[in-house]
Formats: structure tokens, sequence, C-alpha cells
């Protein structure tokens, strides 16, 4: 484990300049998506958003392809996800995104939403790419809540269908997670990402009445109280604590075989540094770990403020590239494809 070569840009000091700064600049444009529809054994479905035209869905082209997973109330168009698009294509690699059930812009047609530990749904989609591209070579990387979910997958799941997985700014410890929320400015990211997820819920009110107390729903300020009233009920959980025991993806990481890069950084506003389990990481013979002292939450960003560098994106892109054994492609070629 060591800190990499990371250095924070001077005019992005501390850990919400990093978080929010890298949210404001990191740019919309020179990626265009192509939504496609995968139904579930279920009854419902998600959506994948292919890099278009660099990815394709010809099973003739042998390029790997590396599956983006977005984090909590993102999607497959957030921009960091955006710029990890950017970042694998300009390493000669396909990208496409999986939104997560009801965050692709419409509601999923269950009695359920998405969450922190559930890998049924990664776990799907892989098994239609690799039906549908037995050729190819499938990476993935995740960001936040999607790279929790990567993680546990890897760790809980004997065979993997990916050859190489990056995970960027990990909760580690769900429930330490979510107390650390409650602290100094923090709080601004658990009232924004709690109302949306209140939110959500409330638009589904028709199909979950039955099945939770709305009223404490809509009462709900921290996440240990929303989970209580409605991601625990609705997923199988006994409680909110019990969802955070189960699905923390620090518990699976002694099972993970596959070649993995983790990034994360020690002033994350999402996670004390203290739940961050360095000397697990250590003892993993297929994890590169890469813990900087400052970054942010998604955030990585050093250079100059007018040529800002997203670090973790491109540090993530080279690793996978090297893993899935690919040339990288010149700068100039791959940007024309867009």
């Amino acid at each position: 484990m060591h800190p990499g070569e990371f250095e924070p840009a001077w005019w992005l000091p501390g850990p919400h300049a990093q978080t929010l700064g890298a949210r404001l600049l990191r740019s919309r444009g020179n990626v265009q998506l192509r939504d496609e529809r995968i139904e579930l054994s279920d009854g419902d479905f998600v959506d994948l958003s292919w890099v278009q035209p660099a990815s394709g869905t010809s099973s003739s082209s042998s390029r790997p392809l590396v599956v983006v997973l977005h984090g909590l109330e993102g999607s497959a168009r957030s921009k960091y996800a955006l710029e990890m698009y950017r970042a694998l294509c300009r390493e000669g690699l396909d990208a496409a995104g999986l939104n997560f059930r009801s965050c692709s812009g419409e509601l999923n047609r269950l009695a359920r939403l998405y969450h922190s530990g559930d890998t049924g749904d990664l776990a799907a989609v892989l098994e239609v790419l690799r039906e549908r591209f037995p050729k190819r070579v499938l990476g993935a990387v995740g960001f936040s809540l999607g790279a929790n979910v990567l993680l546990k997958y890897l760790g809980e799941t004997d065979r993997p269908l990916i050859r190489a997985a990056a995970a960027i700014s990990v909760p580690f410890d769900l429930s330490a997670g979510a107390r650390r929320l409650e602290e100094g400015f923090s709080r601004f990211y658990r009232w924004y990402l709690v109302r949306r997820l209140k939110r959500k819920i409330l638009a589904k009110a028709s199909l979950l009445g039955n099945r939770i107390d709305l009223a404490s729903v809509r009462r709900a300020r921290t996440f240990p109280e929303f989970d209580d009233a409605a991601t625990a009920p609705l997923h199988g959980f006994a409680s909110a604590e019990d969802y955070y025991r189960r699905s923390s993806c620090a518990r699976y990481l002694a099972g993970i075989r596959t070649p993995t890069l983790i990034i994360h950084s020690g002033d994350d506003p999402f996670l004390p540094d203290s739940a961050i389990p360095r000397e697990r990481l250590r003892k993993l013979r297929c994890v590169e770990a890469v813990i900087t002292e400052r970054g942010g939450h998604v955030g990585f960003v050093s250079g100059q403020p007018w040529k800002p560098v997203f670090w973790a994106e491109r540090k993530a892109a080279k690793f996978l590239a090297g893993e899935l054994r690919v040339n990288p492609l010149s700068r100039s070629g791959r940007n024309d494809a867009y």
C-alpha cells in the first residue's frame, strides 16, 4: 500500500474543496451515450449507457470492455462517469455505464430501489455481456457506492466475470460512514443525498406504502433514520445496522482474487480515516491500494486552475489497460472517435 504520485491542486485546499471542486470542474462534453434496457429475471430492469461510437455492441469487437458503476444517487451520466469514459477510451478501452435501479431517469417497476450491498444486478449484467461478447475481456470500475458494490461482488463471488477492477473513494464501513456524515460540513452531503432518496421513495408511494412506514420516511433526516425506514425493510434487512454490517465491502476484501486497484483518500469527508482497513489491505495479494493523504471524495484534482487533471480516473484507466493487456491508443486518435 502506498500513497502514489497524486499531488493535490494547491488551489483546491482541503477535502471539501477537492470534493466540490471536482464536481464543478469535470466536463460533460465530448461523450455520446446510447442507452440499452436490460430486463432482469425478477421483472425489473436496469439501463446500460454505452459510450459511442467506440464501444458499439457488435460481438466481433475484440477490445476490452469496462463497466462503470456510479455512486449514490448518481447515474451513468454523472460527470465523474463521463470523465472515466474519456480516460478509458484514451487507453484503448471501450466502456458502458450501469445505471442502478431507479437511477437512469425512470423509476424502476418493483417495490424496491438499489443499495450499497446489491451485487445481483451487476452479476446479471455481466452475465449478459459475457453471453453477448464471449471473446471480450471484461473489467469494471466503481465510484463510492459503486465501488462498494464492485468490491463486495469480487469478494463474495467464486468466479467473477471480470479480469480486473478499480474502486475509487470506497465506503469500506457503511456504519462509520453514516456517522461521519453527521459531522461538520459533511452534513451538507447527507442533507443533499437523503433528500433525493426520500423524493424517490415518495414518488413510489402507491407501490411502497404497504411495505414501509411512509411517515417515518418523511421524518428521516439522517442515513440511519432513512435506512431504518426504507432501505432495510424494502431489501430484507432487519435494521439499518444490519444493512450496514452485511453490505460493507470491508468484510469481503479477503475473498478478492481479481487484480484490483483501490484509490481512497485519508481525508474523505464520507468516511473517517480510522475506518480505512489499512492492515487488511496490506495483506491482499491481488489488491493494489493507493491511500492518499488528501483528495476528498471522488475528487483527486491536480494540475493548474486553467488545466485541471482528474488523477484518479487516469490512474484507474491506466491500471485497467495494463491488466487487460491492451496498448494505449494515441491521444489524438482516440479523441477523434468522439
